[in-house]
């Protein structure tokens, strides 16, 4: 099982976005090679974040949900997702409304670009 881990810092959020970036109109993803060190080979360092602009607690904490839970289940398909790299997640607004395979098609995509 595969452990997610997310960034704690300032500092770390820093480094982590000034590194390449990859944009859908779903979600933004930021990706940096891991500068922190993990304590377990199974942990994933990614942070889901959303502006408050988005809309109300409701409705960016279902955004997060649904990212969070579609990155659990690349991880669980072997080679999906690259664990050598920190990851931050920005959610959109489109986000919300979408389905949940439409969601999963551009994550795979992304997560296949950053390999």
């Amino acid at each position: 099982m595969v452990k997610l881990e997310s960034l704690k810092k300032s500092s770390h959020f820093k480094v982590a976005l000034k590194e390449k970036r990859f944009n859908t109109d779903f979600f933004s993803i930021f990706v940096a090679k891991n500068f922190i060190k993990s304590k377990s080979k199974n942990t994933l360092k990614i942070s889901f974040v959303m502006k408050k602009k988005i809309g109300n607690a409701t409705k960016r904490n279902r955004i997060k949900r649904k990212l969070k839970a579609i990155v659990l289940k690349l991880s669980k398909i072997k080679g999906a997702i690259n664990y050598n790299y920190t990851y931050i997640v920005f959610g959109k607004t489109k986000a919300y409304k979408e389905k949940h395979n439409t969601l999963l098609s551009e994550m795979t995509k992304i997560f296949k670009k950053i390999k």
